[in-house]
This record gives C-alpha cells, structure tokens and sequence, in this order.
C-alpha cells in the first residue's frame, strides 16, 4: 500500500475526492466565521425569511401546511442549519418538528435558493 498524503483511499476514497470534501468544508466553516461578526444569528434569520415571504414573523414559528409557510420555513431551516451551523435537534425544538423533519426542511431550503437565488447576507 503506497503512503497517502490526504487519506487512505480504502477509507475514504482517492485523494481527488477527500481534497474536494476538505475544500467544502473549510468554505462552510469561513462562511460560518464570516457571519457571526456580521450580527448574524437566528433572529436576523427569520427577519430575512420573513421579508422574503412577507409573512409575519411568528409564521415561521407556527405549523401549518401552506405553501408560503413551508417554503420559509424551509429557508429558515436551510440558513440555520448549512449556514449558521445550528444542530438540527436545537432547530427542530424551536419549531416543534422532527430531527428528520428539519433535515429534510433544510434540503428544500437549499433547492429553493439554487432555484430563486436567495441570499442570507446581500452581497
């Protein structure tokens, strides 16, 4: 078995591949250290969603089966979770949902911002 620098392949897979994760994850984990000095928490998270949606803030909060509703809260989910570094057992007490449920939130969430766009911090 040759020495690998990054990884045995065996484990992880080719070097190619475990580069790329680290890459990804060093972006998440700058992105993340970017927005805390910002001011950016869960609150200005939701006033975001919530101005997006032009919902009432206590929407998001609030269960229901609407489309607007599911699509912030989703958002939210998306932010709080990928972005903010939020577990999703603190996210889905918040928002009396499952721990499954807020993960599966969070995947519509990042769908809806690779399909319109949306930006947590305008650019």
């Amino acid at each position: 078995i040759r020495d690998r620098p990054y990884g045995d392949q065996r484990i992880l897979g080719d070097s190619d591949f475990v580069l790329s994760v680290l890459a990804q994850t060093n972006d998440q984990l700058e992105r993340r250290y970017d927005l805390k000095p910002r001011g950016c928490n869960q609150e200005r998270v939701a006033a975001k969603v919530t101005e997006i949606f032009e919902i009432e803030p206590g929407d998001i909060f609030h269960k229901g089966r609407q489309k607007t509703r599911v699509h912030a809260r989703s958002l939210f989910c998306h932010w709080c979770v990928r972005e903010l570094g939020m577990s999703r057992t603190e996210l889905a007490q918040k928002l009396e949902m499952t721990v499954s449920g807020v993960g599966y939130a969070a995947r519509r969430g990042e769908s809806l911002v690779k399909r319109f766009g949306y930006q947590l911090i305008d650019k």
